[in-house]
């Protein structure tokens, strides 16, 4: 089943595209803006819309499906791709990536994203193509079997059908105590994120990070419903490293400090110091998570930032550099990568996060959904947006609606 023509629509990613840089540096907002010029290349403004570029596969009984191409929030930082242009990306997909989708056989899903992904001039195509072209392949794919997306990922990477659901896990944006209030009464898995991103949320020796963990675990007891305990979830940035310093001992003693405050909760951490470079980010995370592990601590450390390709992943789960990877999806490109991540980490004992950036669309958000439950990833992102209600809405219905189907699959193969 061939595709007959491609269809390109340029569209709105659910956030902004910010200028981590700038706001490291110690950019102010004044409302939602951030004051100050940009310090990353491409950015005009610190703070600018998220865009998208959907494309669209006509296919040869004139079915239509979609996929869609976006940058993530920090875009240009820790190794990313540079911010995402839609013109510029439009161009490029237009004259090498859609001459080639014309030629290929979408009911052959992994081998389809194989030849459309080659290099040109030995250069990796730009990941957000991937991303968004790959979404639209494996949608063709399940259009073709008239199956679902996950099991168009368990056939091609001979995976057993799931039954169980993948933890959701939301995070907050800057209206951290509101968001946080909706999670514990939407009884989230994972919460809250908190953007802890700026000397000012982290405060001084981390005093103010210490205050807001505190008060998120006192919430999730006065409002949630018994029984009721989520994993707490903060992002800090790296600013553990910057306001403490990038000695791992230091760091560890300071995130033993964290969990201890709030006793009875699994606390993650992600991204607690920036090291410059992949290699320095293992070495010096594996150190961090050694002395966790030998204190028995209840805290676990997430990676983000110099983690972005399915061989960093590699890297850093090999390395035990980590607790938890975030597979950050438009950062790893083709949205099999985000499968093969998975399957990496749980192949080195490593846990898996399928996340992404709260500058998604509602479909790479579904086609996520798919990839996650496929896998039986350990937890995904209720994305897109920083809303919460209407990320873990697009997501958790997704992944209920999946469920009800493969459901009815296995009852149908036992009858």
């Amino acid at each position: 089943m061939q595709i007959k023509d491609v269809l390109l629509a340029p569209g709105n990613g659910a956030f902004f595209y910010d200028d981590q840089a700038a706001i490291r540096a110690g950019a102010s907002q004044d409302g939602f803006v951030y004051v100050g010029d940009p310090i990353t290349p491409d950015f005009q403004s610190i703070r600018v819309p998220a865009c998208s570029l959907s494309v669209g596969l006509v296919l040869v009984d004139d079915t239509v499906v979609w996929g869609d191409m976006m940058s993530v929030q920090y875009s240009g930082a820790g190794g990313r791709d540079a911010l995402f242009e839609t013109a510029q990306i439009s161009d490029l997909t237009s004259r090498v990536v859609v001459p080639r989708l014309l030629d290929v056989d979408v009911s052959r899903y992994l081998d389809a994203c194989a030849n459309v992904f080659e290099p040109i001039e030995h250069k990796r195509l730009p990941l957000a193509i991937e991303y968004g072209v790959s979404q639209a392949l494996l949608r063709a794919a399940a259009h073709l079997q008239r199956t679902t997306m996950a099991e168009i990922v368990c056939s091609e990477f001979n995976l057993p059908l799931p039954t169980l659901r993948v933890p959701i896990y939301c995070q907050s944006g800057d209206a951290r105590e509101i968001n946080a209030d909706k999670m514990i009464l939407k009884a989230v898995d994972v919460l809250p994120h908190g953007l802890i991103n700026s000397r000012q949320k982290f405060g001084a020796a981390g005093q103010t990070f210490m205050e807001f963990v505190r008060w998120v675990a006192t919430r999730t007891r006065e409002l949630g419903h018994p029984g009721y305990q989520p994993v707490l979830h903060f992002d800090v940035y790296g600013w553990i490293g910057q306001e403490i310093g990038l000695e791992p001992q230091r760091i560890a003693d300071f995130i033993c400090r964290v969990a201890d405050a709030v006793p009875g909760f699994t606390i993650n951490i992600e991204s607690p110091a920036d090291f410059g470079s992949t290699q320095a980010q293992i070495e010096n995370y594996a150190k961090i998570v050694s002395i966790l592990d030998n204190r028995d601590s209840s805290a676990r450390i997430v990676v983000d930032e110099r983690c972005n390709t399915l061989e960093d992943i590699r890297l850093f789960a090999e390395a035990k550099a980590v607790h938890l990877v975030q597979i950050k999806t438009p950062d790893v490109g083709s949205i099999a990568d985000a499968a093969r991540a998975v399957l990496i980490c749980k192949a080195n004992r490593v846990g898996a996060y399928v996340g992404g950036s709260c500058t998604e669309t509602d479909l790479s958000a579904q086609a996520s959904v798919h990839v996650s439950v496929a896998t039986q990833a350990d937890m995904m992102l209720a994305k897109p947006g920083m809303g919460v209600d209407e990320g873990f809405s697009i997501v958790g219905n997704e992944q209920n609606r999946l469920l009800a189907i493969l459901n009815r699959r296995a009852t149908e193969n036992v009858g």
